[in-house]
């Protein structure tokens, strides 16, 4: 984590450093992590559950997509041929949809036309 400190004044660096002191102090008083998980766990397993119910990630229920009216679901392409190829390696192909493959963009940056890679039917 990198915070650009040019461009604070004299008090406002002042502020930060005693801000920064502050929470270290709450961070370093704290037990480890490990002790509290295992803390947690060992409740939770007391009490018969486990901690991922306890947390509520258990039992994943239906997504966002799928809370939505049926007519909303994704619909299916079918596919589609490859429209363009590329000449230094004929394995790497496009279908003209989506965004451009790498290979192709270089290309076209160095002012071939999109034309050119067409394959021949």
């Amino acid at each position: 984590m990198s915070i650009d400190l040019s461009g604070l004044s004299a008090k406002e660096l002042g502020a930060l450093i005693k801000n920064a002191k502050k929470q270290q102090t709450i961070v370093a008083k704290r037990p480890a992590i490990t002790k509290v998980r295992a803390q947690l766990t060992k409740l939770a397993k007391a009490s018969g559950y486990t901690l991922e119910e306890v947390a509520g990630v258990a039992a994943p229920t239906r997504s966002r997509a799928t809370k939505a009216a049926p007519a909303k679901a994704a619909r299916k392409l079918g596919k589609v041929a490859p429209k363009y190829r590329n000449p230094a390696n004929p394995k790497e192909t496009w279908t003209g949809r989506g965004k451009q493959p790498r290979w192709l963009a270089a290309y076209t940056t160095k002012g071939k036309k999109l034309e050119d890679f067409l394959i021949k039917k």
